[in-house]
């Protein structure tokens, strides 16, 4: 019979990629060194493979470390995710989650999903608003949780995806070849905004704004009913629109990064539960960022 996984083995292992450090590794565990290096050592015995090699000081994972890898974080997600479940009935209270509404009808039905199922006790409130006001509600603690795009001006928070900015345009109409280039965009300040404006301007590409509006559904409507080109997340690209991309003579777009932000002011285990299960939905997606533990820097300068 082969010998079952030990999660404290994949726990060590995934903490050396995170950290790139056996030192850091071992403080985090609170462990030597020599014996988290004999940790990894039983765990390579264990799968019979050599999982990394040392460059420098830094561990560079081999094709089968990269398999393990993934397969150790599924495991210890299943492996919260029972005790989750188990621990559910005992969980109550309620949690209100600030989002903005370009991600809520997108991104957030499977979270939700998942919360509920797990935690069905829990009262969950949702409000949808632009960033900013967000991050004001969060420092005034009158909401929990916020999942927002990251600005420069925001404090330090937990990047947890990171979505490509798309160029979109009605199926018809030829708005998208029009000088000045009409545009549907959100109220200034915005970071879908600035990157659109910034990467228009770079190529000296004129516009005109013909839409401003707080919701996606206005700049949807805009730009399904063919009067203007805007730029957007790409999960939130719908039947009826196109997207335009080099061969359009449209400039290239950066991602953006969906980050999260607790309230400071009072402790809510079922608080801690929803970033846990919003972290662990966006690990698993395609626009999981390639650091999943990067931290946002404060910056300066006032955003959306």
């Amino acid at each position: 019979m082969q010998q079952p996984m030990d999660l404290r083995l994949l726990q060590t292992f995934i903490l050396l990629v995170e950290t790139g450090s056996v030192s850091e590794t071992a403080r985090r565990v609170n462990r030597t060194q020599p014996a988290v290096t004999l940790q990894l050592q039983r765990l390579e015995q264990l799968v019979g493979a050599k999982l990394y090699s040392t460059v420098g000081r830094r561990p560079v994972l081999t094709a089968d470390g990269e398999l393990l890898l993934g397969y150790s974080r599924t495991i210890l997600d299943l492996n919260k995710e029972v005790l989750s479940r188990l621990q559910a009935p005992r969980l109550g209270g309620r949690v209100i989650l600030g989002i903005p509404d370009l991600y809520a009808a997108y991104v957030l039905p499977p979270v939700l999903s998942a919360f509920n199922l797990a935690y069905p006790n829990v009262d969950l409130e949702i409000r949808c608003s632009l960033s900013n006001r967000l991050m004001t509600a969060i420092s005034r603690d009158e909401i929990d949780v916020a999942l927002v795009t990251r600005m420069p001006a925001f404090k330090q928070g937990l990047v947890v995806a990171q979505e490509p900015l798309v160029w979109v345009a009605g199926e018809s109409g030829p708005q998208q070849q029009m000088n000045p280039l009409p545009l549907a965009m959100l109220p200034p300040g915005n970071i879908f905004r600035d990157h659109a404006l910034a990467a228009l301007d770079q190529v000296g590409r004129s516009w005109r704004l013909v839409c401003i509006s707080e919701s996606l559904s206005g700049i949807q409507a805009a730009v399904l009913g063919g009067i203007a080109v805007s730029a957007v997340g790409a999960s939130s690209v719908i039947p009826g629109m196109r997207v335009l991309g080099r061969d359009d003579s449209f400039p290239p777009l950066p991602k953006v990064d969906l980050t999260l932000y607790r309230a400071d002011g009072r402790a809510n285990p079922a608080c801690d539960a929803l970033i846990d299960i919003i972290a662990r939905h966006f690990r698993q997606s395609a626009i999981a960022p390639a650091d999943y533990v990067s931290r946002t820097q404060a910056g300066s300068g006032a955003h959306e």
